[in-house]
């Protein structure tokens, strides 16, 4: 695996590649890749990219976008992974730096102007081999339906609701990783609950 400046490639290990001892926790990996180890940052690449791409395609709509986003993600956590601090769990803190780009994104101009809209088509659209664990359990017009939903909330809600039902985050990490108080997390939650169940009750057949 090399880290360079604004792309991160990660190569396929093939079995007995390394002598080195199998490290297990996010300690010792982050601990490794800290000491230049880019074998260590692979496994953690290989341990969170999917639910990563997961988390950003939510925020974004594009399957592309997102494994692009993600990799600026890693490449981020990489360059700045000695600001982690002990006490911070790795995965609370990575899903924080994706928050980040996924936002920066969706905040820029160039982003602004090519806004699609939640009425076209290919927002809906969901691929079978789509990341999230949710996706895989939904049948694709169910999938249409939640998606048209989730891209209608506002960005707050959006991202709490994804944390929180998608991702399974504690509320005391999803405050950490939206810097949201824990209040606050609740009560989006609670409206994007409501939203999303306002706008998918006509396709579940329940009354308002």
């Amino acid at each position: 695996m090399e880290a360079i400046s604004g792309t991160l490639t990660v190569e396929p290990q093939s079995a007995g590649a390394h002598a080195k001892p199998l490290m297990n926790s996010p300690e010792q990996l982050i601990a490794a890749a800290r000491r230049g180890d880019h074998d260590a940052f692979r496994h953690l690449f290989d341990r969170w990219a999917r639910p990563v791409v997961s988390f950003v395609y939510d925020m974004v709509a594009d399957r592309a976008l997102a494994e692009d986003l993600t990799q600026e993600t890693f490449v981020r956590a990489y360059k700045y992974l000695d600001a982690l601090r002990d006490e911070t769990k790795f995965s609370t803190w990575l899903f924080s730096i994706a928050k980040n780009v996924a936002r920066e994104h969706l905040r820029s101009a160039h982003s602004r102007s090519k806004k699609v809209d939640l009425d076209d088509e290919t927002v809906l659209e969901l691929q079978d081999e789509r990341p999230t664990p949710a996706g895989a359990l939904l049948d694709k017009e169910l999938n249409g339906v939640v998606r048209h939903a989730l891209g209608a909330l506002d960005e707050d809600k959006r991202l709490v609701f994804t944390l929180k039902i998608f991702q399974q985050r504690s509320y005391e990490e999803i405050a950490e990783i939206t810097g949201f108080s824990v209040p606050k997390v609740k009560t989006d939650l609670h409206r994007a609950r409501t939203e999303m169940r306002r706008r998918m009750s006509p396709y579940l057949g329940v009354k308002q």
